[in-house]
């Protein structure tokens, strides 16, 4: 079977972990600017079947989304990872960092996923963990607006969300989890991200599901100032995982 990807991101990052994946890529026929020139070499060294289409053609395989005048028809990619991959990147290393997982609860639209793996790539998270049921397909749209991450972090869809939550802590992973409710916000000192932990964000508005919550070891909140009771998902992914980036670095140089 095949699926579409789009972006010049999401292209050049499949382009340089899996060219074999690729049957044909199709590219606006008046962009004419360096980089695509670039892309345009790496594609036909890689012997990859290029055709030139209009616009009208591209924004109708993509329905409208930004595809930014690329759009690849590639081989259908089997998930990488499986539930039970998770043991294995929990397992203590002198050379590795502590863990640092991000849970995803509920998140159900793509660019959303797309945008938490970004964040998640960018941070150093050794790997993202979604439900099976009721979360965002890694669809082409995720891909996308991951620009690349998509490709490169480790993405494991699990049966039982609260189940796998028992089996970090197992590990001595300590579960954090957002909420806006939470007695204690991120920048409090008592906070150690430094440790094994896994992040647990839910959806806007909603959060995370009352049994997720209830598996984990801490709550806390981001501080609000202004009148918006809350942020989007992502921005939110990114504030809490580069805290535990500072964290870690300030341990790091002492």
């Amino acid at each position: 079977m095949s699926e579409i990807i789009y972006g010049i991101h999401a292209v050049q990052a499949l382009l340089k972990r899996a060219p074999q994946l690729f049957r044909e890529v199709y590219i606006l026929n008046k962009r004419d600017d360096q980089r695509f020139k670039l892309l345009i070499k790496q594609l036909e060294q890689a012997n990859i079947m290029i055709q030139l289409v209009n616009r009208k053609w591209l924004d109708g395989q993509v329905e409208g989304a930004v595809h930014q005048g690329i759009i690849a028809l590639v081989q259908q990619q089997e998930p990488q990872f499986q539930e039970q991959d998770l043991p294995a990147l929990l397992v203590p290393h002198p050379h590795h960092a502590a863990p640092l997982l991000l849970v995803l609860d509920g998140i159900t639209d793509s660019h959303n996923l797309g945008a938490c793996l970004r964040c998640a790539d960018a941070a150093g998270v050794h790997a993202v963990i979604i439900p099976r049921n009721r979360s965002a397909h890694l669809n082409a749209t995720a891909k996308k607006v991951a620009s690349g991450a998509a490709e490169t972090i480790p993405l494991i869809r699990v049966t039982n969300l609260v189940r796998t939550l028992r089996l970090l802590q197992e590990y001595h992973v300590w579960i954090i989890g957002t909420a806006l409710e939470a007695v204690h916000n991120l920048y409090q000192k008592k906070l150690n991200l430094t440790r094994p932990i896994a992040l647990v964000m839910g959806a806007e508005g909603k959060g995370m599901r009352r049994l997720t919550k209830e598996h984990c070891d801490e709550l806390i909140s981001i501080p609000m100032a202004g009148s918006v009771s809350s942020l989007n998902v992502s921005v939110a992914v990114g504030i809490c995982l580069f805290e535990a980036v500072r964290q870690r670095q300030k341990i790091a140089c002492l």
